[in-house]
């Protein structure tokens, strides 16, 4: 199956929330270990200021020479911008903070929206023969998260499991119509995962009951723990599936890969 795929071009997801701690760096450096296991190659790329995915997948910051700032501003060569990490298969365009300046610096850019896009379609990216591009998305819906979904063929959605989660999902999904709309007209809904889910808590079976309701289909079946290790593993620079592979959050991450690769099909925004 991974053959037959790059034959054709990755499959890139924008992993977004305007909400921050809803688990989309957690989710983004979890299934794209996963997809790794399932045999796929995969590129993340680190769209946070922040550089948690980065940090997690255990890029120091000495290190990160060239980033996702160079790869949208620069013209940089991406051997110099693409990392491997410690899995196999498993590779990182990185962020630092300098990426928090990169919004002023686009406005001026007439085509600030498409930048990612095209950064990502260069004919030198053939070379890596990638599955997935798996994008992890600033908490806002500024003009990163933009290039983001304008690079992106769907858009995969964390939500956390706890009051409130629903609230603002609503921008979000109007900000997807909107890139249809102007500049993606291609651009699905990959389709919504519930993170952070304690099967013994009645408010985590309620919302995923609103969710269901209110999203039907959109919603995945596989449900995100709320799972210490799942907290543990970024601080040893690893994925839940490399530092303890038996975990309940390992085991969720491999079902939502599954998941994923089976139903390929992202549902229109």
């Amino acid at each position: 199956m991974s053959e037959l795929h790059r034959l054709g071009n990755p499959r890139i997801i924008a992993i977004a929330n305007q909400k921050g701690g809803v688990g989309k760096t957690t989710t983004t450096i979890n299934l794209g270990a996963a997809l790794v296991e399932a045999e796929q190659r995969v590129l993340i790329v680190d769209l946070d200021p922040q550089g948690n995915a980065s940090t997690g997948l255990g890029i120091e910051v000495e290190d990160r020479i060239f980033t996702t700032y160079d790869l949208l501003l620069e013209d940089i060569d991406l051997g110099q911008v693409i990392h491997p990490t410690r899995a196999e298969n498993l590779m990182i365009i990185p962020a630092t903070v300098d990426l928090s300046s990169a919004d002023i610096e686009l406005i001026s850019n007439e085509k600030r929206s498409f930048l990612l896009h095209d950064a990502l379609r260069q004919t030198a990216m053939e070379h890596f023969e990638l599955d997935y591009i798996l994008i992890d998305c600033p908490p806002s819906l500024n003009l990163l998260t933009v290039n983001a979904m304008v690079a992106a063929h769907s858009v995969l959605v964390p939500l956390q499991s706890e009051f409130f989660a629903l609230e603002g999902l609503s921008q979000l999904m109007l900000t997807i119509r909107e890139v249809r709309q102007s500049a993606n007209p291609s651009l699905g809904i990959e389709g919504v995962v519930l993170t952070m889910f304690d099967g013994r808590n009645n408010l985590s079976a309620q919302v995923e009951k609103d969710a269901r309701d209110n999203l039907g289909d959109l919603v995945f079946k596989t449900l995100i723990p709320r799972n210490v290790r799942l907290s543990e593993a970024p601080s040893y620079s690893m994925s839940v599936l490399d530092y303890d592979p038996h975990s309940r959050g390992a085991e969720a991450y491999r079902a939502l890969a599954r998941e994923m690769i089976i139903n390929h099909t992202p549902i229109a925004a």
